[in-house]
């Protein structure tokens, strides 16, 4: 590792989040340190200092980095600086609400934006389902992902935010905001803002592992992008899109595939997602967005996701079944959507002539409700992107019409009563930023 030690001079911080007297941005006064190659060793980055990401940088196998809360890291945008956690290697960045890890770009106010540095990359030991079981990780790295350790250990990322993130370097060749390929169940991953990522927030090639409490904020292309057997759970989630800015490929909420192919390759992508809310680019049928808005959930090539007491609105398309083999699967019951609102989109259903995804939707016991208008969910308002509001009214829908009894939602998932990512508390106060444009990092 190479470490270059600059001056830095004393900064004077003001915080922007959904009020004006947030605590939560970073303070450095020390010294500011480059980063740049391998991390051989176990290191601590501290608080006291700024640290800024030059090129790919590796934790390789052996290693752990531990980054204290409070700690303010940039990504250089000339070299796209990315942090990439090899197998066997460890993170252990552990914010907490008062003092979360900000990972951000090295750009002035006013002057970042999508793409200025890589993004978090963290590799891990367990199951894919591509052919050998492991293979380099997308991005231009040579990290490889996968292996047999469905409970292998990569550390622990916890309050940090993601900012000015995200690659593409060419089709299928992506580095996200955050990106998890083949990282195992031991892996500890909660209350995480990914915001202004170039590419998809969150993409889990393969995997164990679990996360709570995550947004998605601002991203260019798809919110959160499951693939290659991942077969993780997720709760707590959340999902804003600015209407202007959508990928050439298609931007959604969701998009989910067994493999690129929709072969029968195992272990059959297969996540378990309940308390989600995805909002769209369209607060009613009269705004004006970016054509390349397509859905609020893409389940394609022999998927089989299955997503429960979750809210969708405001997308062009809603729920789109995609394909016979993802068909198959949810009429056999191995894709389930149950106990979920879509609201406000144009076309609330899609799936071939052949599958009526309308009846399937209506079954009784899947409990799944249609409504007109994003407004009818009655949910604060959260398309003031700048300060948005999440909690439901009081005569809310979603204040209630949650289910648990599936077995699917055993084990890591909080029984609660209401629908999407949030009853009465907001659990983005404090540690969330949505407005990392203007913070004088």
């Amino acid at each position: 590792m190479m470490l270059t030690m600059l001056a830095l001079a004393a900064i004077t911080i003001v915080g922007c989040k959904k009020d004006d007297d947030d605590e939560s941005t970073p303070t450095p006064t020390g010294t500011t340190i480059e980063i740049s190659g391998d991390i051989t060793t176990n290191t601590n980055w501290t608080a006291i200092n700024k640290y800024i990401l030059k090129g790919f940088v590796y934790v390789k196998d052996g290693a752990t980095l531990n980054i204290e809360a409070g700690t303010l890291i940039r990504g250089d945008k000339a070299t796209k600086g990315t942090l990439i956690i090899e197998r066997g290697g460890k993170i252990n960045a552990v914010g907490t609400s008062a003092k979360p890890i900000v990972f951000t770009s090295n750009e002035a106010v006013g002057s970042r934006s999508y793409g200025d540095w890589g993004g978090i990359i963290i590799c891990g030991r367990a199951p894919i389902n591509l052919p050998g079981g492991e293979v380099t990780v997308e991005g231009g790295t040579n990290a490889l992902f996968g292996g047999t350790n469905a409970s292998d250990d990569s550390g622990k990322l916890k309050y940090v935010r993601i900012e000015f993130c995200g690659i593409a370097f060419q089709p299928n060749q992506e580095i996200n905001g955050l990106t998890l390929g083949g990282v195992g169940s031991t892996t500890e991953i909660s209350h995480i803002q990914v915001s202004y990522s170039g590419d998809d927030s969150y993409e889990m090639f393969g995997g164990t592992v679990n996360l709570k409490n995550i947004v998605a904020y601002r991203g260019w292309d798809d919110d959160f992008d499951t693939d290659n057997g991942y077969i993780g759970k997720i709760q707590f989630a959340l999902a804003l899109r600015d209407k202007d800015i959508a990928d050439q490929s298609g931007s959604n909420g969701f998009e989910s595939d067994n493999d690129g192919s929709g072969t029968t390759a195992t272990p059959y992508t297969k996540p378990i997602f309940s308390n989600v809310t995805v909002f769209g680019p369209m607060e009613s049928s009269s705004t004006t967005i970016n054509s390349l808005y397509k859905r609020a959930a893409h389940l394609r090539r022999n998927t089989q996701t299955c997503i429960y007491n979750s809210v969708f609105a405001g997308y062009p398309t809603g729920l789109f079944i995609d394909g016979s083999a993802t068909e198959s699967n949810a009429a056999a019951a191995d894709l389930q959507f149950r106990n979920n609102i879509i609201a406000g989109c144009t076309t609330p259903l899609a799936a071939s002539a052949s599958f009526d995804i309308q009846a399937w939707f209506d079954t009784p016991a899947f409990a799944n409700t249609l409504l007109t208008n994003s407004t009818d969910i009655q949910c604060g308002y959260p398309f003031d992107l700048l300060s948005p509001e999440f909690l439901p009214q009081i005569s809310s829908p979603l204040l209630s019409g949650a289910d648990f009894t599936n077995s699917n939602l055993q084990g890591f998932f909080t029984s609660v009563s209401y629908r999407g990512a949030f009853g009465t508390t907001d659990w983005t106060d404090e540690w969330c930023n949505f407005d990392p444009q203007n913070t004088a990092y």
